[in-house]
């Protein structure tokens, strides 16, 4: 399975690449032009310092030569700022791309059925996760192309001068690649790891926060506070874990690369000493040739060293690319419809069931709910009754079957229609970061009272610092979970909506306030609204007209 996940990042990571395979491409080639300017840089000063110690007459006047090479030089820096611009515009329009997709994919995601990520998880891959890809795109792509061309072009340059430098070129050159693959298992591994903890850390984070006001009421902030303690250590222990890997592998390369200076150094200097008379063509190495060679040593093994540094980059870019795979891979029903407005969709709000099974393999019976009919979706905690209220609002389709509203298919081309006629009481009420007046549809006060009077509600928002004006926050600061029920519940009324779709609308509220939602909902049902709850309360059931129950499918 491991190794399936990493096929599949693979992948994703080469298709990433390919998006802006024209400019990164471009960019890299611009990087190789660029160090290949070093050789006639090379040639220039060998020459010159032979010149000096009387070896052979000079090719061209120092300041000829120094206005030469500060002319390369300025060209060299010149490739290597522009192909340097290209990379990261390049990187950038990737990492811009991959986030709205991911983005508006995200947000398309029906969490109402079983599996998925968190929205902590996925603002973690999208914020902080997806711009490790830029290092990868910048430092090792380039510097993987000037890996596969510089060295080959040195030692063809080389070997006309000396075998013995070509032969060390070709032995200690590989090393580096090897001992590079041999750390990138390891590399992987331990960036692997650090990208899971700062998601389960950002989704910690997200949850602690959302339940803030219920830790502090249970007096639990001690223990949250270990938590993320316990957390914190273990993104410090995966973080450090990949920083040992990056030092040991840069004292290893740096090790490599000196030890192959070193050896074309001893060489030439033995052999213009007179002691090796083997190595080089003809009459041996002469000062100039010897110079050359040695500036060429490093620049030949330094596209191997900037390979195997960048190689953590991309050690980290496959970790995201795996974990963008397997978001893609979720096969969480998308939203149906496009989300926006409509005019609602005509005719009686009758709800037809033929052969539903929700995500998840959960079976809704077959039934024809007439309008203002109600209805109580029953199971244990974890059958499916969530699910099935998302698939009758036209959140998500079910796996399978046809679920009829209105007399026309809930599909696509009709949800969002569909759902203007519905009103959606959530098991965990949530706000818009507005006013109360905002959050219940911005309603005449004629409107208002009569609702919050129907809700039972009206005296907590009478008791709120600026009444209706009060802003509560996301997550409702300043009223209980059985307030923030009752003023959805006045919000539902204050839509006049066909059918009401209630999420365990009693759940963990005393018994006085649970007599009062159930009050306002039945009110509801009376004036021709169609009632579906999704409960296990069997007070709440024993006041409905009819028990829909979930069974498992044997297909699932």
């Amino acid at each position: 399975m491991a190794e399936d996940s990493g096929q599949a990042g693979s992948d994703r990571l080469t298709r990433i690449e390919r998006a802006e395979a024209k400019a990164l491409r471009t960019g890299g080639l611009l990087s190789v032009l660029a160090a290949l300017l070093w050789v006639p840089q090379a040639a220039l000063v060998a020459d010159q310092i032979a010149g000096w110690v009387g070896a052979h007459p000079v090719a061209l006047p120092l300041w000829l030569a120094a206005l030469c090479f500060a002319g390369l030089a300025a060209v060299r820096a010149a490739l290597e700022h522009r192909g340097g611009r290209i990379l990261f515009s390049a990187a950038d329009r990737v990492v811009a791309g991959l986030r709205e997709t991911l983005t508006a994919r995200e947000g398309r995601r029906g969490r109402f059925a079983p599996g998925g990520r968190g929205a902590a998880e996925i603002a973690a891959l999208v914020a902080e996760k997806l711009p490790l890809l830029i290092p990868a795109l910048t430092r090792y792509r380039p510097a993987r192309m000037r890996a596969t061309i510089l060295p080959l072009v040195l030692i063809a340059v080389a070997l006309p001068f000396s075998w013995a430098v070509a032969v060390i070129f070709l032995v200690a050159g590989p090393l580096i690649p090897v001992f590079m693959a041999l750390v990138g298992l390891a590399a992987k591994q331990a960036s692997a790891e650090q990208m899971e903890e700062i998601g389960t850390l950002n989704g910690m984070l997200s949850d602690r926060l959302s339940a803030l006001i219920d830790i502090r009421a249970l007096g639990a902030e001690a223990r949250m506070t270990e938590d993320f303690a316990t957390r914190a250590e273990a993104l410090r222990e995966r973080t450090m874990a990949v920083l040992r890997v990056a030092f040991l592998s840069s004292t290893v390369l740096e090790l490599f690369l000196a030890i192959g200076v070193a050896m074309v150094a001893v060489f030439v200097g033995f052999s213009l000493l007179g002691e090796l008379g083997f190595g080089a063509w003809g009459n041996g190495l002469g000062v100039g040739e010897g110079v050359f060679l040695l500036m060429l040593a490093p620049d030949f093994f330094q596209p191997l060293r900037d390979l195997s540094a960048a190689w953590h980059d991309r050690a980290a870019a496959q970790s995201v690319a795996d974990e963008v795979a397997e978001v893609e891979a979720d096969e969480s029903p998308a939203i149906l419809g496009t989300g926006g407005r409509a005019d609602p969709l005509s005719g009686p709000a009758a709800i037809t069931l033929q052969g539903v099974v929700l995500p998840g393999g959960v079976v809704l019976p077959d039934r024809a709910i007439a309008p203002g009919t109600r209805l109580a979706i029953s199971g244990p905690s974890g059958a499916g009754k969530s699910t099935a209220l998302a698939v009758l609002a036209g959140l998500i389709a079910p796996q399978r079957g046809e679920i009829t509203v209105a007399g026309q298919r809930l599909d696509d081309a009709t949800a969002d229609a569909w759902r203007a006629r519905v009103a959606w009481l959530p098991q965990v009420p949530h706000f818009l970061n507005a006013t109360l007046w905002d959050n219940l549809g911005r309603p005449g006060f004629d409107a208002l009272d009569p609702a919050l009077e129907q809700a039972a509600v009206a005296e907590v928002v009478a008791a709120l610092p600026r009444g209706a004006r009060t802003r509560l926050g996301e997550t409702g600061g300043g009223v209980s979970g059985g307030e923030a029920r009752r003023l959805m519940l006045a919000r539902a009324i204050l839509a006049r909506p066909s059918v009401v779709l209630a999420d365990e609308p009693t759940a963990d509220l005393d018994p006085e306030t649970a007599r009062a939602v159930t009050a306002g909902l039945l009110q509801l049902a009376e004036q021709g609204v169609t009632l579906i709850v999704a409960t296990h309360d069997p007070d709440l059931m024993a006041r409905m007209d009819d028990v829909l129950p979930l069974a498992r499918s044997v297909a699932a």
